[in-house]
């Protein structure tokens, strides 16, 4: 009778899944020209890791750490190949544990790193980290991790324009596209931004606002388009 309990017990632990997730260690090297990463995750079963990390940080060509960084939940997906991908920003798809970018603009290799899904709708969400010249290490960015968690996912960065464009919907039919400008010594500043509402059916009503850095003012414009034009 005892060996029947033992059995029992042994059988729904095995199938109720935590023994068959495991610790695993990945190896980034890929991911930046500047630093080659390792990240230890608490639990990966099959092809999703998930749980408390951490992240070491080396300057290439070095083997001494350069920074240990953590996560809550670094959670990812793995690829064909068993491996985390890098760097990629994909609205309502993958998006990267790791993310190297100037995010600021300064001329130095910022990092993001995914912890849980706590933005808009339960998507990825990321705390930010900036590099500090002065002090030669990354050290976290509350505006910028704000910016991370309360929209659809990480932000995208346009270095060209030096702007960081975040997207939010409510529902299916009303989305928001905003780009802010960051300023030297004053943080980001919202200079552009795209409504798209077709919650009635038939119309898109899409208004645009447009901040100008020079005088202080928005400008505005209101259009509207039939909903098969819109989204040919």
């Amino acid at each position: 009778m005892k060996n029947g309990i033992s059995l029992k017990l042994l059988i729904c632990l095995v199938l109720s899944g935590p023994l068959l997730s495991h610790a695993a260690t990945f190896h980034i090297q890929n991911g930046s020209k500047l630093y080659n990463a390792q990240l230890d995750v608490a639990h990966c079963e099959k092809d999703e890791c998930s749980g408390q990390a951490r992240i070491l940080l080396y300057q290439k060509g070095s083997q001494q750490i350069f920074q240990t960084l953590t996560s809550d939940d670094l959670n990812f997906y793995l690829d064909k190949k068993q491996q985390p991908s890098v760097n990629i920003i994909q609205l309502y798809n993958e998006q990267s544990p790791l993310i190297f970018e100037d995010f600021n603009f300064d001329g130095q290799q910022d990092l993001a790193i995914r912890n849980g899904n706590e933005s808009s709708y339960g998507g990825p969400s990321y705390d930010v980290y900036v590099f500090n010249k002065t002090r030669q290490k990354f050290v976290p960015s509350s505006e910028l991790t704000e910016l991370a968690y309360d929209n659809l996912g990480m932000f995208q960065t346009d270095a060209k324009r030096k702007r960081l464009i975040t997207f939010a919907k409510s529902g299916c039919c009303f989305h928001v596209t905003s780009e802010y400008a960051v300023i030297p010594n004053k943080g980001l500043k919202l200079v552009h931004e795209v409504t798209e509402d077709a919650i009635g059916g038939e119309q898109v009503k899409v208004t645009t606002r447009t901040y100008n850095l020079k005088n202080g003012k928005w400008g505005t414009t209101v259009k509207k388009f039939p909903v098969d034009e819109y989204y040919q």
